[in-house]
């Protein structure tokens, strides 16, 4: 048997990233405005190259990634940015398009994995399907419980890959950015619940789907990540209590046997909500309360046998985390950068992977 192979790979939603590149993918670094608050595009840039060469991952799956359409592709921007800040993660890759102007993209070290886009499920379009068809088509699902089910489209699909390491193994991993609960353009109260409402039946829906693919994978023993932004998590609102579980449950499978329950020690801790020490992942600015909130909604999540093999997660907050508080550039570069932070996993895969246990035990 060989050494056992060190992977560090990254989840990370860098906000607007899209507005840093023109329609050939040049990044555009210079003094104008970016689309983030008093930040000019060199500066988010800047902050970009920091955070991406800080963390050194071998490969990193970008949520909100450049846009990829008739005249824009979201993968040539992103190696465009690794040529400008000398990165190793040198190649991307992409999936679905989008609806929206933020895809999810992969970008790696080709000397260190090779990803290939392996849609699962049948291809069925806008007639739909019950049996969680491929992401790109549209998951009937009954969301009221009115024996009329309703028809679920992402407008981001996730994006399905099929890896294989440098050392010979093999992974499956899935990037994700779920519907979003805010209830965007609401002008009452009444508006407001309605959409929070319906906004939260639409992402429980594509967890639900999201977590019929994750069964499927552990069927056939695939070694699984599942990672990226859920816009959601473990006790982030009152509407939880309405639908039972949050959508972070509903994927990591709290209710099924522990050989078929995915692991994330973030969740893990904001189940338990011992003396509220529940970590964080983002930051935002609420105008009305003039003040930051902040809230854990990206995760990387690992199927049994690969939690069984102990890797190290770790969020790159440039506060909690002592290493980015105590290195003032990559601090800075952490805020200036996106309005969410990445997160990380270092994986010790040995060529014969050990039998799956709980992790929890």
């Amino acid at each position: 048997m060989g050494a056992a192979e060190l992977l560090r790979l990254a989840t990370y939603n860098v906000e607007w990233f899209n507005a840093l590149f023109d329609d050939d993918g040049k990044l555009l670094a210079d003094a104008a405005p970016s689309a983030r608050h008093k930040i000019s595009r060199a500066e988010q840039a800047g902050a970009l190259g920091i955070v991406f060469t800080a963390m050194n991952a071998d490969a990193v799956m970008v949520i909100e990634a450049p846009d990829t359409g008739s005249k824009r592709n979201s993968a040539r921007a992103l190696e465009e940015f690794a040529r400008s800040f000398g990165l190793r993660t040198s190649r991307a890759i992409t999936g679905f398009m989008s609806e929206t102007e933020q895809e999810i993209t992969l970008l790696y070290d080709p000397a260190r994995l090779t990803p290939r886009h392996d849609p699962v499920g049948d291809p069925v379009g806008k007639k739909g399907s019950r049996d969680a068809p491929r992401f790109d088509g549209t998951f009937r699902y009954d969301l009221n419980a009115d024996a009329a089910p309703d028809l679920i489209r992402f407008s981001k699909p996730p994006l399905e890959l099929a890896v294989q390491t440098a050392g010979g193994r093999a992974l499956r991993m899935i990037g994700v950015h779920a519907k979003s609960k805010a209830p965007h353009g609401a002008r009452s109260p009444a508006e407001v619940t309605r959409l929070s409402i319906q906004n939260r039946r639409k992402q429980l829906a594509e967890c639900i789907w999201l977590r019929a693919r994750v069964d499927w994978h552990l069927a056939q023993g695939d070694d699984l990540l599942v990672m990226g932004d859920f816009n959601d998590g473990p006790g982030l609102d009152e509407f939880e209590k309405l639908f039972g579980h949050s959508g972070v449950e509903i994927v990591l499978g709290v209710e099924v046997p522990p050989e078929a329950r995915m692991y994330d020690p973030h969740a893990a801790m904001a189940l338990t909500g011992r003396m509220n020490l529940t970590p964080t992942t983002a930051r935002f600015w609420l105008n009305p309360q003039k003040r930051y909130f902040e809230a854990l909604l990206d995760f990387i999540m690992v199927s049994p046998r690969l939690a069984a093999s102990h890797p190290a997660w770790r969020i790159w907050h440039p506060w909690n985390d002592p290493a980015c508080l105590n290195t003032p550039e990559l601090h800075e570069a952490l805020l200036q950068a996106s309005d969410h932070f990445p997160v990380t996993i270092d994986l010790t895969l040995d060529h014969s992977p050990p039998a799956a246990i709980d992790p929890q035990t």
